[in-house]
């Protein structure tokens, strides 16, 4: 999770800072119940291997902690803003044998074990941290009432509040306080996300092939909507014009009316094929793209969305490859789209930059946020677009906004 807004007002008034404060204060429950839990639970199956009876229950146990870890990124998303898909691989279908190997196989079984019994030093010092932060913070804050209530404040020696003038003052400090704690927070649950980044979501490389998997049958799936949109549109239409042409020609002697009729009526499904041909060729890929390039495109989709949205495109002389021209047009596209939809911003911009070897395309809107790229939605399969020629796209929508999605794509000029 982003350390948060610049200021010491931005951190302490931002909703994100104050769902990881519960998380940070009771991780440590789940830190203890879960380290106790494998510490007893793996030696214990494991020295009943040689019984045979410890091998289910080395399976057993190994579901519960993968059950365990996929709560937890449950759990993260909710308190963090930390979104881990389950990296795990494909379960076979059927045989003792081979959900074993699945099991012990897949590097994510492991990398969930580790995170489970780091998850108690981790959340140890989150726990500590906070409850003393917090508490001083407090304490501070309301140093006048414990003053009007008679007692002496003492800080560990070091600061003694036994006075008005003391106690005004501590509660001024008090409050700035608030914010130093706040970015304590914030920073702990950055670490802990990136943690769990780390040991919860799978390689890069595994990453990278499921999505490249992903890109390969999303493509296959749109080859055969084009084939059966054609089948069904176009093909259907060509068709009726070749038979319409067939009977005017049998009847432009004995019956010309009848046949200027149906070459009328052929005349007429031929420009109806044209258009379905038309805008089929537009969703493959737009012509004023090929034609006038990222700038003109972007320009139209910026035209049409129900905002105003900026457009910057700084390329270069240069243009990059079709490939990498054609995502980024869809990402806008798709990320504009979503705006209109869900985002109620009334403000969008649109930049697309060159740097280094690469292509970042950021789309943000002032929307309420809380998007997400959910399994099989359109965010995702522009991820898997980008996949393709190893790019990446990252979505940041906070609850509360604003939304944030870039695109990095490699590019050679």
């Amino acid at each position: 999770m982003p350390l948060g807004p610049r200021g010491p007002v931005g951190v302490v008034t931002d909703p994100a800072t104050w769902r990881a404060v519960p998380y940070m204060l009771v991780s440590l429950a789940f830190g203890v119940g879960w380290f106790v839990v494998l510490v007893v639970a793996v030696p214990f199956s494991v020295a009943l291997v040689i019984l045979w009876v410890g091998i289910p229950l080395v399976l057993l146990t190994m579901v519960v902690w993968r059950g365990a870890a996929m709560l937890e990124r449950r759990v993260l998303r909710a308190a963090l803003g930390v979104r881990i898909a389950d990296p795990y691989r494909e379960r076979p279908k059927r045989g003792i044998a081979a959900h074993m190997g699945w099991l012990f196989k897949d590097p994510a079984t492991w990398k969930d074990l580790g995170y489970l019994l780091l998850l108690f030093p981790l959340s140890l010092v989150e726990f500590v941290v906070s409850v003393v932060s917090w508490a001083t913070t407090i304490t501070l804050i309301t140093s006048l009432f414990w003053y009007a209530q008679g007692e002496v404040l003492r800080f560990g020696g070091v600061l003694v509040i036994d006075n008005w003038p003391g106690a005004v003052l501590g509660t001024i400090f008090g409050f700035g306080m608030l914010a130093v704690t706040a970015y304590a927070v914030r920073g702990m649950a950055w670490l802990h996300g990136t943690l769990a980044v780390v040991l919860l979501s799978g390689s890069e490389e595994e990453r990278l092939r499921a999505s490249r998997a992903r890109g390969i049958d999303a493509a296959e799936a749109e080859r055969r909507r084009i084939e059966r949109d054609l089948h069904d549109g176009a093909q259907q239409r060509l068709l009726s014009v070749a038979v319409d042409l067939g009977r005017a020609q049998a009847k432009l002697d004995h019956a010309p009316e009848e046949a200027r009729m149906l070459i009328a009526q052929a005349h007429s499904g031929t420009k109806a094929a044209i258009a379905e041909l038309r805008d089929l060729a537009r969703g493959i890929h737009p012509a004023i793209l090929s034609d006038r390039g990222l700038d003109a495109a972007l320009s139209g989709l910026a035209a049409r969305a129900p905002v105003h949205v900026d457009v910057s495109v700084e390329l270069g002389a240069t243009r990059p490859p079709a490939a990498v021209e054609s995502i980024a047009y869809f990402i806008v596209a798709e990320a504009l789209a979503n705006m209109a939809k869900h985002s109620a911003a009334t403000e969008a911009s649109v930049r697309v930059a060159r740097e280094d070897r690469r292509v970042l395309v950021d789309v943000w809107d002032n929307g309420i946020g809380g998007a997400l790229v959910n399994a099989g939605g359109g965010l995702s399969g522009l991820a898997d677009r980008a996949a393709t020629i190893d790019g990446v796209l990252i979505l940041s929508s906070p609850v509360g906004g604003p939304t944030l999605v870039r695109a990095e794509l490699p590019c050679e000029w």
